[in-house]
């Protein structure tokens, strides 16, 4: 057994992936780097929800400054990099297409850079996006289904995959990609639309007469549990040889559905308070995503436990906590 412990290197540490992915390698052993734009002004707060804060060391990396994110690796020595960084909402993309281009291609590119300038054994795992396939037409998207992306958040993860596999094959790196669909957990920010339904409808059954504002029901989604998936990022980095591989449930449901299973579970009647507005239209919404996650129980043997239902049942019950502890303070 290995009595030094490894160094993972954590791009994006503060956000839900990047928290959750933290508090795993803590439990197994690892010593933990975790990169922001700007480590002293941070308040990283998902990492002091986990009780895990004090545990990381932090370091500025500036992705899209190559100079930067060598100097991080260089200081951190790591044995591992998840790159979890980048503008990660698909609408916000619609707005901000550039930011999102660059802080994702951009910091991909220079890790990668990064990697082969050192002495190459660096393992570097990149979270792709279910959103590179585009529609499948309702088939399961699996790691032979083309490209097809349909936002600026979609070209720039589909380009950030093919750099991944272009440094593979031409310098002999251990890089691969994990492409990710939708997970989630308490630690979603609110313009996210499953904290979104979860946050209001809490609201709504604690008395509020607020609507909650939606765009289209009618999209399929495949909703996994985010601490379950950061599971399979890591046994990615653990096998023998880098592949690509899909990490899903394999269950998809409506956003119609995933909004009346919450407000059931508050003994509400969904139709009662929400709307469907305008302003809530993606100029070009991918309407149904399925995947098709076997190969990543036939390598990893990681098969994801959470469905829909349990994570609407667990997004409430620590909200609900949450709320539980503040009134006994």
């Amino acid at each position: 057994m290995n009595s030094v412990p490894k160094t993972a290197l954590i791009c994006g540490v503060s956000g839900q992936d990047g928290s959750y992915l933290a508090q795993f390698l803590f439990r197994k052993g690892y010593r933990v780097w975790g990169t922001s734009r700007d480590a002293q002004g941070s308040s990283f707060s998902s990492l002091s929800m986990l009780g895990i804060r004090d545990k990381i060391q932090f370091i500025s990396m500036v992705p899209e400054d190559f100079r930067s994110v060598l100097v991080a690796i260089k200081k951190s020595l790591p044995d591992e990099i998840y790159y979890l960084a980048g503008q990660s909402s698909v609408g916000l993309s619609f707005e901000q297409p550039a930011e999102t281009i660059q802080s994702i291609v951009l910091g991909v590119l220079n890790v990668l850079e990064a990697c082969r300038m050192m002495d190459g054994k660096i393992r570097f795992f990149h979270a792709a996006s279910s959103e590179c396939f585009g529609d499948t037409q309702g088939n399961r998207a699996n790691e032979t289904t083309p490209f097809l992306p349909r936002s600026p958040y979609a070209v720039a993860k589909s380009s950030a995959f093919w750099l991944v596999n272009n440094y593979r094959e031409a310098y002999n790196l251990f890089a691969c990609n994990g492409i990710l669909f939708n997970h989630e957990s308490p630690l979603r920010p609110a313009r996210f639309v499953t904290q979104k339904i979860i946050s209001s409808a809490l609201k709504i059954a604690g008395g509020s007469q607020e609507k909650l504002l939606l765009g289209r029901l009618d999209i399929m989604r495949d909703w996994g549990w985010a601490p379950e998936y950061v599971e399979a990022m890591w046994l990615m980095l653990q096998q023998e040889k880098p592949e690509d591989l899909v990490v899903a449930t394999g269950a998809s449901n409506t956003l119609e559905s995933f909004v009346e299973t919450t407000f059931r579970e508050l003994d509400l009647n969904w139709r009662e308070h929400v709307e469907q507005v305008h302003e809530h239209m993606r100029p070009n919404e991918l309407t149904v995503s399925r995947a098709d996650p076997s190969k990543a129980l036939q390598v990893l043997g990681w098969k994801a436990q959470y469905k829909m239902l349990d994570v609407i049942k667990a997004m409430l019950q620590n909200d609900l906590s949450s709320s539980d502890g503040k009134r006994a303070q």
